[in-house]
């Protein structure tokens, strides 16, 4: 077993999920990923993959998205370190995404999910 610190992943694009994990990989991370919401929800309560910050897509289909993905995984546990990639809802971020959360607009380069799940877990958010 990796002593690799995990990310919960939520992206519901095939291509893009293997861009994000081949990114964390190379920052030190482990992706434990999923597609949606809920299933994220699922695995996080579960608790088994022992994932330390949730990295998010904000538009998700349907379901529940990644703003209130990322607002439920706060009220279990308070100060979990999120981090939220999107297109085209940036400008929402700073009404509906978590305190202390940081945004990343796709396109982005692979360095910067593994920096910004680093500056999150390093400042104990």
């Amino acid at each position: 077993m990796s002593d690799a610190v995990r990310v919960l992943v939520v992206e519901d694009e095939a291509l893009i999920c293997s861009f994000i994990e081949d990114a964390l990989s190379d920052g030190g991370f482990e992706a434990c990923s999923v597609s949606s919401g809920e299933a994220a929800l699922s695995t996080f309560c579960d608790g088994s993959e022992g994932c330390r910050a949730l990295l998010t897509d904000v538009n998700l289909g349907d379901g529940i998205s990644g703003w209130e993905l990322a607002r439920r995984i706060r009220e279990i546990t308070p100060g979990f370190p999120v981090v939220y990639m999107t297109s085209a809802s940036a400008p929402d971020w700073k009404s509906q995404g978590v305190d202390g959360s940081v945004l990343i607009e796709k396109p982005f380069a692979p360095a910067q999910l593994a920096a910004a799940v680093s500056q999150l877990l390093a400042a104990g958010v």
